[in-house]
C-alpha cells in the first residue's frame, strides 16, 4: 500500500542540504525528487522548491518555502534503536554540524528538526510490574541525555552507577 500520510518538512532554503544529510544518516534512504521555483515562485528560479525523499522507506518532503517558520519540539522523530551501537550511530550521526544534544534520548539535528533516538525495551522498563524498578528506570533515564540501555537496566536492577 502506498504511504497515505506524508510528513512536510518547511525549511528557509536548506531542503536539498537537509535531504542530503538525512539521506546519508539512514540506511536504504534516497533523494526520489526534486522540483525548483519557476520564474513565477516567491523565491528565485532554480532555487530548490520541493525534495522529496525516504528514510529507511518513510516518505518525506522538504519544502524552501521562506524564514517564517521554524522547527521546535511540538513535533519530533522517533528512531527505534535495537542495539546500543544503533543509538550511538543515530546520535552521533544527528549530532554531527551543529546538533544539540537534550535530555531523555532527545536532540536537535543542525537544522533544529527534534529527533528521539529510543532503545528497544525502554517501554518495558517503564511498565514493569515493579513500581520500584520503574521508576528506578525512569529516574535514570531523566538524568541522561544520549540513552544508555545497559546503565538503564542496571538502574532498574538497583545497581548504581560507579
Amino acid at each position: 500500500m502506498q504511504q497515505r500520510i506524508t510528513p512536510n518538512l518547511w525549511f528557509d532554503t536548506e531542503a536539498e542540504a537537509a535531504a542530503g544529510f538525512y539521506v546519508s544518516v539512514f540506511e536504504n534512504s534516497r533523494i526520489v525528487n526534486v522540483t525548483h521555483y519557476t520564474e513565477a515562485g516567491p523565491r528565485p528560479a532554480g532555487m530548490a522548491m520541493t525534495v522529496e525523499f525516504e528514510l529507511d522507506g518513510q516518505r518525506l518532503v522538504g519544502i524552501n518555502g521562506g524564514p517564517q517558520f521554524s522547527f521546535d519540539e511540538a513535533v519530533s522523530f522517533e528512531i527505534g534503536c535495537e542495539t546500543q551501537d544503533e543509538v550511538d550511530h543515530y546520535w552521533d550521526k544527528l549530532r554531527e554540524g551543529g546538533g544539540e544534544e537534550s535530555q531523555c534520548g532527545w536532540l536537535k539535528d543542525r537544522y533544529g528538526l527534534s529527533w528521539q533516538v529510543v532503545p528497544a525495551g525502554l517501554e518495558e522498563l517503564f511498565a514493569d510490574p515493579d513500581p520500584e524498578r520503574a521508576e528506578r528506570a525512569m529516574r535514570a533515564m531523566l538524568a541522561m541525555g544520549k540513552l544508555d540501555i545497559a546503565a538503564l537496566r542496571a538502574a532498574a536492577d538497583g545497581i548504581s552507577a560507579s
